[in-house]
């Protein structure tokens, strides 16, 4: 147990679930060193985590199988004389690096013909039966001993922490005061979700609680906050709120590691369902978590900090990435005056 190597998860908001497992791990093994391969989209969230020695970032691309390239990722971890794996994907192509690099035990779900490159395994539950993925990656350290069950394993606490670099925490500082931007001030919006429109709260009724916001506290500045491609849902909700000199659109602005830090400096997040939801969360960052299609029972922002709001009509949730009835009535009839008031009773 000297050397655990971690198979991150592709999504940001699956990494931050899986801290509490490198918490359990770390707790029954203190004097492992616990590594985590990850792709460089979610490196930055193992980088927060205390528990981690190394986070050995590779440029793993989704749905590609790369095959030189996990050949050659192999022959580095092999020199690392790794003891046991937990592969937190279910495909197979996550499975062919720790096996390459012959680590005596690899652990994880069953899933996608991946017999006898995962040695270890449980079986993988439907989507239905499925526990919270803070549980579902937890159950997995039962492995490890023959007198426990995945029930039996739980961490001192469920819920999952991250940590901030100062470098990051610096760069953000610096960069809020060369715009004028005291960070005492600062809200956070993200309106994206990688998963789709049914995750997205309405551009609109963003724009009007940025209006409702900046009535009530002049001295506010809201931070638009997310990747690349958010940019243009950000450039909207400005379209929609011409008046307002105090939204600033940052998304493809900031590295994973700096919005972590914007995050936790700020007074407040209004998200979706989305990875930057699940790191508001983890930071104990007061928050508004807005929920359309997805469960909020199954993927809920971990943190006494954080309100949840969700209509629970019968057409929800419906995991669809377009609404299948057309109106998107989950997401349109939670109103900015509702997200208003929610953040009002944060403080």
């Amino acid at each position: 147990m000297r050397r655990i190597l971690i198979i991150a998860p592709n999504w940001i908001g699956d990494a931050v679930m899986s801290q509490p497992l490198l918490a359990e791990l770390k707790a029954s093994y203190p004097d492992s060193q616990i590594d985590v391969l990850a792709s460089s989209w979610v490196a930055p969230i193992y980088r927060a985590c205390s528990e981690v020695n190394e986070v050995i970032e590779a440029k793993l691309e989704h749905k590609q199988l790369q095959w030189n390239l996990r050949q050659q990722l192999a022959k580095q971890l092999q020199a690392n004389q790794y003891t046991i794996c937990f592969i937190l994907p279910n495909s197979l192509k996550s499975a062919l690096i720790p096996w390459l690099a012959n680590i005596p035990f690899r652990i994880g779900y069953r899933g996608e013909l991946r017999f006898g490159l995962i040695n270890f395994s449980l079986p993988n539950p439907s989507k239905v039966n499925r526990p919270p993925m803070v549980e579902h990656y937890l159950a997995l350290a039962s492995l490890l001993d023959e007198e426990s069950t995945p029930e039996k394993v739980r961490n001192n606490s469920n819920i999952p922490t991250l940590n901030v670099l100062e470098q990051a925490k610096q760069s953000v500082t610096k960069k809020l005061r060369n715009v004028n931007i005291n960070p005492q001030a600062v809200y956070v919006f993200c309106p994206g979700a990688e998963y789709g429109i049914t995750k997205r709260w309405p551009t609109e009724h963003f724009a009007k609680l940025a209006q409702e916001l900046s009535e009530n506290n002049p001295d506010s500045h809201i931070i638009l906050l997310g990747s690349k491609s958010d940019h243009a849902l950000a450039e909207n909700i400005q379209l929609h709120a011409p008046n307002l000199s105090n939204i600033h659109n940052w998304c493809g602005n900031t590295s994973l590691d700096e919005a972590i830090a914007l995050i936790n400096m700020s007074q407040a997040v209004v998200s979706n369902d989305s990875g930057l939801m699940h790191i508001a969360a983890a930071l104990r960052t007061p928050q508004v978590a807005i929920f359309g299609s997805s469960d909020p029972h199954h993927t809920p922002p971990l943190s006494d900090q954080a309100k949840v709001l969700w209509l629970n009509l019968p057409c929800s949730p419906c995991h669809k990435r377009v609404c299948p009835l057309g109106h998107l009535k989950c997401l349109k009839d939670i109103t900015p005056e509702q997200v208003f008031s929610t953040i009002k009773t944060l403080y």
